[in-house]
């Protein structure tokens, strides 16, 4: 019976609905089917199970043998018939849908182009609407697609070469990325650590300031409560330093009222004394009067006055064999110069109508300071120069005196 079906078969009359076993497909069917539809370790297991042992053939030797078995009815031929039918029935539930050959071939056709396409060979091969030219067609489109496969697999074989290599480069690299990520995150842990250690350092040195101001604070109010008296004699003192700042302020307004008084005063004077220099061009030159006593090579500074009236105290001064030094007060001459100048002289007199308030109070405590004997004078002229070193000569002289008007007074 099954060679009467299979003679039918071959000369492309399929009938019947029974399935065609691997001995029943032509000779030319059993390399494609083999190579195709069981990967060589699954055929070699399958020969080692069957024949009871480990079979030492080559991968070719092995295809090669099966081939053979599969021609007939075997052992071996049964063996990989269930195989295949174990390992491929989803196709061949799919492809039992097909009635006719051309939906078969239909099907096939739809097959090649998904991944199952050995289970398609093996479906469409012994499918029982399988007739010799679809058998014919189906093997050479496999016989081809072994070929495409071929070439495919030298360049995905030529391409996994590359990829090693490349894999390699990239887990040298990767290596070098985790050993600079160990380093980076132990540095990061030490740095955490440090900073840790310094938020509780720095919380203990906070902790030891609070109880360091806590006990600073308990002894200010112990003391408090032991002084009597002692937040009203503090609010005195601060009292006494604001009644101190008015009088300074006070002060600094008289003088200025003084010396906007003499600056009045002044031109007026110049205006009378440029008539009489006018009409006496000589009595500059007088000589000096017996009674100025003589300096002695003494270093005068005068701080302010007019610039005409400086060459005559200088000619003064110089007279009686003293050396003569100016600071216009501000105007021009800067305060560091005349700190320099008030250190260098031995007697100073201060025009007080013609010199800027930070001036005054320079010259004012530097004498205070240092004892250095200085006239106030607030009425520049030459007899008023006269009467200024008159009164500082004299050893009994008081450090420090105005003249007003020409009277001395002890300021």
């Amino acid at each position: 019976m099954c060679e009467q079906e299979s003679c039918r078969h071959r000369s492309g009359q399929p009938t019947g609905s029974r399935r065609r076993r691997i001995w029943e497909l032509g000779t030319h069917a059993h390399c494609p089917v083999v190579g195709v539809c069981l990967p060589i370790a699954a055929l070699r297991r399958l020969v080692d199970r069957t024949v009871g042992g480990q079979a030492i053939a080559s991968d070719y030797e092995l295809h090669c043998g099966v081939i053979a078995e599969c021609r007939q009815r075997t052992k071996m031929a049964e063996v990989v018939q269930r195989e295949l039918d174990r390992r491929y029935a989803i196709a061949l539930r799919h492809a039992a849908r097909a009635k006719t050959t051309q939906a078969l071939a239909l099907w096939w056709r739809a097959a090649l182009g998904t991944n199952d396409v050995a289970g398609a060979l093996w479906a469409t091969l012994t499918h029982p609407r399988c007739d010799m030219p679809l058998e014919e067609a189906v093997l050479q489109e496999i016989h081809m697609l072994q070929h495409q496969l071929g070439a495919a697999t030298r360049a995905d074989l030529q391409r996994l070469n590359e990829l090693i290599d490349e894999n390699t480069v990239l887990s040298r690299e990767l290596g070098a990325a985790q050993q600079r990520c160990t380093r980076q995150a132990d540095e990061h842990a030490r740095t955490v650590a440090q900073l840790q250690a310094d938020v509780v350092r720095l919380r203990a040195e906070l902790i030891g300031r609070d109880t360091a101001l806590a006990a600073v604070s308990e002894e200010l109010r112990a003391l408090e409560g032991s002084v009597p008296g002692l937040r009203s004699r503090a609010e005195l003192g601060r009292l006494v330093e604001r009644q101190i700042t008015r009088i300074h302020d006070l002060e600094r307004a008289l003088l200025r009222v003084q010396q906007e008084v003499e600056r009045e005063r002044a031109r007026a004077e110049l205006a009378e004394r440029t008539l009489a220099e006018h009409a006496q061009p000589a009595a500059q030159d007088r000589d000096v009067p017996p009674e100025m006593p003589r300096l002695d090579d003494r270093a005068v500074l005068c701080v302010g006055g007019r610039q005409a009236i400086v060459p005559v105290y200088r000619k003064l001064i110089e007279r009686v064999g003293g050396r003569f030094l100016h600071h216009d007060g501000g105007d021009e001459d800067g305060p560091t110069q005349l700190d320099a100048t008030l250190a260098s002289a031995d007697l100073v007199i201060c025009q007080t109508g013609c010199i800027s308030h930070d001036a005054y109070w320079r010259v004012k405590d530097h004498c205070k300071r240092t004892g250095k004997r200085c006239v106030f004078v607030d009425k520049p002229s030459r007899a008023g120069l006269q009467r200024a070193l008159s009164a500082m000569l004299p050893s009994e002289a008081p450090p420090a005196t105005a003249i007003t008007d020409g009277v001395a007074q002890g300021e």
